[in-house]
This record gives structure tokens, sequence and C-alpha cells, in this order.
């Protein structure tokens, strides 16, 4: 399980370490492995460490300080380092004596025979856009850059950015993930272990391993029923597509078995023949949860099909039209014991919440779970799950293959197998979103029969290949 942190929980445990050790040990402590990771960095890139050439931007904190150390680490195993020193005066001392000491030179720009940039400017204590002296710098340059914590002028809580930043191609952070390492355009992340004893936090993130130890799988004395049986309210006459992406979702993420109801049957029968279908979600007999709203329409059919899934004491998830009706009639959630998911992308969230979610997604999709007594998973490049007074699962899906016509109603379908199955809710959202970003992504590497890299319908071809890559 992936765990993040925020900048307060990290500077509370570095305060024993920092007031136990002799001055200037913890970041050496983290320098040195920092060093290993940008010689690995130069290494892959260059073919060596010996005579290539670094180039340090150095802020006035303990982030220049990192810079500095690891500068001077690699000059002493043979690379020429020089540091753009952005407030000299504030430069870190120590780091700096060593580093001039080991051969560094201090220059004014980042020279052009530059192999590897270190950026050093602000660390997790900084905030706003890179300062102009710092964003001139970093816009001259064509050089890799490896970010030490994170990069310059991403905000370290939400990811987001408000003027120029640094690209890095890879991040090295030190002691614990935080936020911006999941939401923001850190490149590749490596987290170096300083020794620190953090607390519990409630922001976490699913990694194969946690996918695969909570994905229903069938033991000898499974049977159909004790497998999960998914109800799917989806699809319309204008929309039957939903509701074939919905089913067969639901059909490859293993349920044991999938009921359908509505009016789309005949297009759902021709794709999954294995679907028992009825005309209405009163003919359907037993279900253990509920799919609603993808291609389902806003007519009275519709919202009769909604309040009937949301009077159970079943599971529910709701999305599209279904989110569209309730963001009208929010009480249908009000008083529901049974576990409800909505998943919402920003258009629906802000119909929902009432104003879209903004930079600071984390906190928007806790505050509309709480409201609503729901979980909420807010579709994105990086999905939010948030559970009601509860954790936050993070899922960054690395790409943005997902974000393609239908491909919600595949999500829905793969979250409504794994309540059927029993899964909690949070868990549930973010097992289904970790292998559907996955499942996007070998579709876009699979040149397949046809012409486009992805389609929901690729998608959910894939979804097994996701589950047997884990």
């Amino acid at each position: 399980m992936r765990t993040y942190y925020t900048a307060d929980q990290i500077r509370h445990a570095e305060a024993p370490l920092l007031a136990s050790l002799p001055d200037g040990a913890l970041m050496r402590r983290a320098a040195y492995p920092l060093s290993i990771a940008i010689a690995c960095e130069l290494r892959a890139r260059t073919g060596g460490i010996a005579g290539r050439h670094l180039c340090a931007v150095v802020g006035s904190g303990d982030n220049g300080g990192d810079a500095l150390w690891a500068s001077t680490f690699l000059l002493r195993r043979g690379a020429a380092a020089a540091a753009v020193l952005l407030n000299p005066e504030k430069a870190h001392k120590k780091g700096l004596a060593a580093f001039r000491k080991a051969g560094g030179r201090v220059v004014e720009s980042i020279p052009a025979a530059t192999d590897l940039v270190i950026d050093g400017v602000v660390g997790i204590s900084g905030s706003g856009p890179l300062r102009p002296n710092a964003a001139e710098v970093f816009k001259a340059n064509t050089a890799p850059v490896v970010a030490v914590d994170i990069p310059s002028g991403i905000d370290v809580h939400t990811g987001t950015t408000e003027g120029p930043y640094v690209q890095a191609v890879l991040t090295v952070t030190f002691g614990g993930l935080k936020p911006v390492h999941a939401l923001g355009d850190c490149g590749r992340v490596a987290l170096v272990d300083i020794g620190l004893d953090l607390a519990e936090t409630d922001i976490l993130g699913f990694d194969s391993a946690d996918v695969v130890a909570r994905w229903p799988a069938p033991g000898p004395h499974d049977d159909k029923y004790t497998q999960g049986v998914t109800g799917i309210l989806a699809g319309s006459a204008t929309y039957p597509g939903a509701a074939v992406l919905c089913t067969g979702a639901a059909v490859a993420a293993t349920s044991g078995m999938v009921r359908y109801a509505g009016s789309a049957s005949q297009q759902v029968l021709s794709h999954w023949p294995e679907v028992i279908a009825a005309p209405g979600p009163q003919a359907s007999g037993r279900v253990q949860a509920w799919v609603v709203g993808p291609g389902l329409g806003t007519d009275e059919t519709a919202a009769a099909a909604l309040w009937f899934a949301l009077d159970t004491d079943l599971p529910v998830i709701v999305d599209a039209d279904g989110l569209t009706m309730l963001a009208a009639h929010p009480d249908l959630v009000g008083g529901r014991q049974a576990p409800t998911v909505l998943t919402p992308h920003a258009g629906e969230f802000a119909r929902l919440a009432g104003a879209p979610p903004g930079n600071d997604r984390v906190a928007a999709t806790r505050r509309l779970a709480d409201e609503l007594g729901v979980t909420v998973l807010l579709k994105g490049n990086v999905t939010v799950i948030a559970e009601p007074n509860g954790p936050v699962y993070l899922n960054p899906a690395g790409e943005s293959w997902a974000a393609t016509a239908g491909s919600g109603d595949v999500l829905s379908g793969m979250i409504g197998a794994l309540l059927a199955a029993g899964l909690p809710a949070g868990e549930a959202a973010a097992a289904a979103a970790f292998v559907h970003a996955r499942a996007a992504n070998l579709s876009a590497a699979d040149p397949g029969p046809h012409p486009a890299p992805t389609s929901a319908s690729r998608i959910l071809a894939h979804i097994r290949a996701a589950l047997a890559s884990l």
C-alpha cells in the first residue's frame, strides 16, 4: 500500500531526528542516496558518471543544501559539477563549502554542455510558481532534470501549478511520499528512507499486491452466487452501447453472475450470452449489488430504476445519467445504510457539489463524501476516491488512455462486480480504478486489429490481461 503524508506530517517526524543527530547529519543522510539516484539516472542516459557534467540550481533552503551535498558526492565520483546560486547570500553554507572544496564551480546559468540538472530550488515548504530568476534559469535548459523532494513550482498538497514550474524526469523524495507525487507532474518518483517515524496517514494508494489480495477469485466451494451477482441498470434506445460496455465489464471482472435489466437486452445478449436479462429491476431476481446510470437516460423509467436500486439494502454504484438525476434529489442517498459509490467526472461533480472540484481535488472529494455520506470517486488522470469520514485513495493512471467515450461505463461495471463480491466500497472503487487504468494502458500498447490506440471496447477486452499482469 502506498502512503502519502502532508508536509506538516513530514516536518513533525523530522523534528526529533534533527534534535538528536549532529548538525547536518540528516541532510547528508538524505543527500547521499539522492546522489546514488542521480548517478543511476546519469549512467542510464550517458553510460557513465566520470567526466559527465552536472549542474545544480540551488535555492536558499535545505533543499538547496541537499542538492549541493549530492553534487559534492558526485564530484568525488569523478563527475564535473556546477551550481547556479539563486540567492548566494542564503545558500547552505556547509553544503556550499564542501561543494567548492570538492572542485565544484559556481556559475551564473546552466552550462550548455550539462548532461543533467538537479532542481534544488524549493522543497516541501515552498509555495507558488517559480520566482522570475529561477524561471529564467530553467527556461533555457534542455537537459533532463532530477528534482529534490518535489519539482519546484508545483504545490506539494494539490499537485497543481499556477505558473512556471520545473518539469522533472525523476523526483527523489525523502521519508515518505507526499500528495504531489501522485497528483502532480513529477516524472518517475523514487522514495528514500531516512529513518522517519511517521504516524498513520489516511491518504493511501493501491499497488498491484493490494489489488491481487482483494480481487475475488473462486475457491473450491464457491458457486455463481457466492462469487457475487451484479445487477446492471444501464442503457437505453439512445445509448445501448453503455449497457453492453457496463455489463461486459462486470462479466470480465469475474462476477459470478450478471443480471441485466433494461431496454437494451437484445444488444447485451448478442455480446454477452451468459448474462441473464429481464425487462426491469423488479423481475431481475437475486442481486447482490446494483450498477445504475450509464446511458440510462433521465426519463420516468430511468428515475424509477434509480429509486428502486437506492431503496434496497444492497450496495449501489451510481454513474452518468444516474448522477444527473441524483444531483436534483441528493436526499435519495441521505439515509442509506448500504454502501453507495458515486463516480462523477468534474462536470458531474460540480452538479452534485454545487461547485467544481477546483485545484484541491482531494479536499473537494472528501467534502462531498462526508456531506452525502457516500464513497465518491472523482475521475481524472489521477482518480481520487474518498470514503465518508474515512481514507482517501489516489490512483495515478500514468497516461490518459482511459479518457475516451464509454470508458466510465466499463469502470462502473467493474466496481459493481467487486461490490457484489463483498468488497468494501472504497476498496472496490480503488481496486477497479487501478485495473481499469492498467487495462487502458495495455490497450494502448497492443496494436490490435484496429488503428485506434484505445477505446472503451478495447479497455474492456484488456481487463483480464490487466488482472493477469498484476
